[in-house]
Parts: C-alpha cells; sequence; structure tokens
C-alpha cells in the first residue's frame, strides 16, 4: 500500500512539474510570422541586442544564452562590452556565431551549438536570406523582433517577445508601459506647441569630418526625427540607410544637426561616444565637424546647434532617453525640465547589473 502510495505522488508531481518544463508556445513575431517555441527558452542564440535581452529578462536569462554575435557588442561597443565583461567574465565564454553584416555568421555554427531558438534583427532575418530554410530544415525556430525601425509599436511587440522567451512577461510589460509613456508624452508636447518643423540632419559619425557617413531616411535616428515631427533633410535621398553628398547637406540648410559615435572611433578622427570617453574629447570631435566645407555658413552652426549622441543608445529599448534628448535638441523651449542624460543611467540603474560611465549626450559650447 505504501508503495502505491509513493506511485501515484510521483505521478501527481510529474503532472505539475512537466508543463513548466516544456510549454510549447506560439509566439507571434515582428514579421507576422507564427513560430513554436519551448518556453521558457533553455538554449538561445542571440544575433543582436544582447543589452536588451538582459534588460528584459534578467541577468539570469544569459545562463541560457548558448551563443551570440559577439561584434554586434564587442566590436561596435567595446567599451561597453568590457564594462559587462569585467562584471561577468563568462560571458567571453559565450561561443562567437559571426556577423551577418560582414558575411561571417556561421550557419553551422549556430546550428552546432543545438539551439532551442535564434533571435535575430528584422535585417538579419532578411540579410540571411534562402540561408534560413537550413535552420527550417533542422527544427530550429527562428524568432524575428525589430529595435532598428523606432516605432513605438515594434519597440514594445520586441520587448514583449523577448518577455516571452525569458519567461519575464510582467517585467517586459512594465518596461514597455515606461518607454511608452516617455513616448507618448514626450510627443504631446511638440504638438500641444504647434511649432515649426525643424530641418534636421543626423549623421554616423564613424568615418570623421572629412568623409561624409550614413545618414538615415525612414529608420534609425531618421525615423525618431519624423516622429518628433522634424523635417528630416535626408528624407528626399535616403529611403532607409545611406550617405547624402556634401552639396545636398549644404542646400538643405539644416537647423539642428547630430553626429553620432561609439567607443570604437577613439583611436581615429571619428564621433566618440559613450562609456568612457571624456566630455571634452567628444566635443572637441564634435567641433571638427563644423570645419567642413562650407559648414560655417550653416544655420545649425552659425546658432550652436549642432549636438553629439551615442550611436549605441539607438536600436534599443534603453533609447527613450535619447528620443527625449533629441526633442529637446530640437525644441529646447519644450523641454527644460528634462535631463536625458540622466534619464539613461537610470535606466541601467532599474534594469541592468552595471551602470555605465561616460558621455552619452553632448552640445559644442563656447
Amino acid at each position: 500500500m505504501n508503495q502505491l502510495l509513493k506511485f501515484i505522488l510521483m505521478l501527481g508531481m510529474f503532472s505539475l512539474v512537466g508543463p513548466t518544463q516544456a510549454r510549447m508556445t506560439v509566439i507571434n513575431d515582428v514579421l507576422g510570422r507564427k513560430v513554436e517555441v519551448d518556453l521558457p527558452a533553455q538554449r538561445v542564440v542571440l544575433g543582436i541586442y544582447a543589452e536588451d535581452y538582459m534588460a528584459i529578462g534578467t541577468e539570469s536569462a544569459f545562463d541560457k544564452v548558448v551563443g551570440i554575435s559577439r561584434d554586434t557588442w564587442e566590436i561596435w561597443r567595446p567599451e561597453n562590452w568590457k564594462l559587462y565583461t569585467n562584471y561577468r567574465p563568462s560571458l567571453k565564454d559565450i561561443p562567437d556565431v559571426g556577423e551577418v553584416e560582414t558575411k561571417t555568421f556561421s550557419i553551422d555554427k549556430v546550428i552546432s551549438l543545438n539551439p532551442s531558438v535564434i533571435l535575430l534583427a528584422d535585417w538579419q532575418y532578411k540579410g540571411l536570406g534562402t540561408d534560413i530554410g537550413r535552420f527550417n530544415d533542422a527544427n530550429i525556430p527562428i524568432v524575428v523582433v525589430d529595435y532598428n525601425a523606432q516605432t513605438l509599436d515594434r519597440h514594445i511587440k520586441s520587448t514583449m517577445i523577448i518577455g516571452q522567451l525569458t519567461g519575464q512577461n510582467k517585467r517586459a510589460r512594465k518596461i514597455s508601459d515606461e518607454y511608452k509613456q516617455t513616448i507618448e508624452s514626450t510627443l504631446q508636447r511638440i504638438k500641444a506647441a504647434d511649432l515649426a518643423k525643424p530641418r534636421t540632419y543626423v549623421e554616423y559619425g564613424n568615418k570623421g569630418p572629412n568623409q561624409y557617413s550614413f545618414t538615415y531616411g525612414k529608420n534609425m535616428w531618421g525615423a525618431v526625427i519624423t516622429m518628433l515631427q522634424g523635417d528630416n533633410v535626408a528624407t528626399p535621398f535616403i529611403a532607409w540607410w545611406g550617405s547624402m553628398s556634401p552639396q545636398q547637406v549644404l542646400d538643405s540648410k539644416p537647423e539642428v544637426i547630430f553626429i553620432s559615435g561609439t567607443e570604437s572611433g577613439v583611436r581615429g578622427d571619428a564621433m566618440v561616444m559613450g562609456q568612457g570617453i571624456d566630455r571634452k574629447l567628444a566635443e572637441s570631435r564634435l567641433k571638427d565637424f563644423t570645419k567642413r566645407a562650407g559648414w560655417q555658413q550653416l544655420p545649425a552652426v552659425k546658432n550652436q546647434r549642432i549636438y553629439g549622441i551615442y550611436h549605441g543608445a539607438a536600436r534599443t529599448i534603453l533609447g527613450a532617453s535619447m528620443v527625449q534628448f533629441i526633442a529637446k535638441s530640437m525644441y529646447p523651449s519644450l523641454f527644460k525640465d528634462i535631463d536625458p542624460e540622466e534619464e539613461y543611467l537610470d535606466f541601467y540603474k532599474k534594469y541592468l547589473p552595471v551602470v555605465p560611465t561616460g558621455t552619452f549626450t553632448t552640445q559644442i559650447t563656447k
């Protein structure tokens, strides 16, 4: 009788434990694809958005990460990577699967890691093209998220998807709601003021002042400018991203200019922003861009409305504060009570295990 009772109790335990260990769930990703995934995800390959995955899923979510596209963190944002690996050295032990943009992404390496799910950005999924079929053949689900679009809808949807993958739905909802509230309150101020649309130019300053680099049309910083009711001067020339000619920029006469940068440009003459970057160095590099031929005659330069912004704070749920910074720069009279850089650091204090130090927003001052 005792043995029978034990057997019945064991069956009861399995009936309770089983569903939490393996629960097949359909995720609707940002492309409208319905993807079946065992949740919470146990073996994850991250193509990008590592900080978002940690902020939403908590640090423990990285216990389940078995592969990472390391270039999107270590190469793009080296000092930020160092900040995290000093805190958690085991991040260096996560296998690197290569990077889609540089065509080093290894399908074979990913498959060998036996992931239960692969998380990719929209642009990565599309960039892999027909190679995606190999993952389908191996029965490895791919979930697509997208912070690059810089739209409220995709930011929230991506955040909730990561919450599903990591079993942190409540935390994801809280982060999403805070992001939505910041964006909507910012837009309400602009709408209520009904000011003229400032002509705005943004450039990724990774090539330094001697060569014009990427600006943005419908996505990234370009999408933010448009959302904030600015006149993005790149719109007639650039669909998604690409370089405007020097003459096109001059003829556009921007009233506000943003030059973005990361830590990776510190060794050359590129714009530098981010973890560990001295503010005086960032301002000095920013001033170098004003010395371009013809720029002294631009309204933005004449009126000292040229700003530096951290490129690493784009395409992320951490970016609400950078939207605030762009809004404050475009409409300075409306946002005197907002300190965007402080807001950026506050997000780290609330949701991440490290807090960066450095320069994340700046402006040329006399």
